[in-house]
């Protein structure tokens, strides 16, 4: 089985890294061979930026992502290691807002908003919320198929 992930980019753990929860799931399941077709478990949008703010890089992620399962709690505790025992707050306050300011070009936004049904009326900007869109669409097309 394949699965949508529905953690949502606007999610945040106890470290209060917006992201980081939905990258966490996207490479469990991808670890597992569950992650739904179309899905990277670390892609260069909203993952890069992460790892990029988190001082982590794509193969030592994925690496002990695979390596390991972590709870998710054991993954945060992983980076705050990884970052010698503590999170640069100006850092993930800096990523917060980037994550939050993102917007898709025009051509991504209308094929979100076109699969889903929706007209563009201007009310969902940013990347955050169409994504989240794109995954119930996904995760509806999914169920609709079992």
């Amino acid at each position: 089985m394949k699965l949508v992930p529905l953690i949502g980019s606007g999610v945040a753990g106890p470290l209060g890294v917006l992201h980081l929860p939905r990258m966490w799931l996207k490479c469990i399941l991808a670890a597992k061979g569950m992650l739904a077709d179309g899905y990277p478990d670390l892609g260069k949008g909203f993952d890069a930026m992460t790892m990029a703010a988190l001082n982590l890089t794509e193969e030592e992620t994925r690496n002990y992502i695979r390596t390991n399962l972590p709870s998710y709690i054991e993954f945060e505790n992983w980076i705050v290691q990884k970052n010698g025992g503590k999170i640069d707050g100006a850092k993930v306050a800096a990523h917060n807002r980037a994550v939050l300011q993102y917007h898709h070009d025009e051509e991504t936004k209308k094929a979100i908003l076109s699969e889903a049904g929706l007209k563009d009326d201007g009310s969902l900007p940013d990347a955050v919320n169409l994504n989240a869109i794109d995954d119930y669409t996904c995760f509806h097309k999914w169920l609709k198929s079992q």
